[in-house]
């Protein structure tokens, strides 16, 4: 049996293998985020119960879904905002740094409707709408960041920390 020979009987075995080992060993890693502003321009934060700070919406894409499937889905969970129009990728960026979501896609929403905010719940502790200048102060330096980007029509950085 030849080099070549071994090569591709067991190449596939090699790969299945290491695809089965990064699922379970990096877990989610796909993510988005929203920055949902009204008409004036006051932009959407939560705050959850599991971390410190005020965040954008968003969070893990699960298995079989979607990004957009997923954004509905965060933006009903975390603020029974239902999307009335097609939301604005405004990029994607990478840093798994930050947290187990090294992968993931800001869209910018505009259009939408809210019936009524939300009640606490055991994940979302506090949401509201804030105008952009008067941001709370423990507002993430990185959600602070993807605001600025959005506003300022700047592409996303990949490193929360700048």
């Amino acid at each position: 049996m030849s080099i070549q020979d071994i090569r591709v009987r067991f190449e596939p075995l090699i790969r299945h293998v290491f695809h089965f080992y990064a699922r379970f060993a990096r877990g989610m890693t796909l993510g988005v985020r929203a920055v949902v502003l009204d008409a004036d321009n006051r932009v959407f934060l939560v705050k959850h119960s599991y971390v410190s700070g005020w965040h954008l919406p968003g969070g893990g894409v699960e298995t079989g879904e979607t990004f957009m499937e997923s954004l509905k889905r965060e933006l009903i969970e975390e603020g029974r905002i239902e999307m009335t129009g097609e939301p604005h990728l405004h990029g994607l960026f990478f840093n798994r740094r930050v947290s187990r979501r090294d992968h993931v896609a800001v869209y910018v929403v505009r259009s939408f409707q809210q019936d009524r905010m939300p009640e606490r719940n055991h994940e979302i502790i506090a949401c509201g709408f804030f105008d952009v200048a008067e941001l709370p102060p423990d507002t993430t330096r990185g959600t602070r960041l993807r605001i600025a980007e959005v506003l300022e029509n700047k592409p996303i950085t990949e490193d929360w920390s700048r």
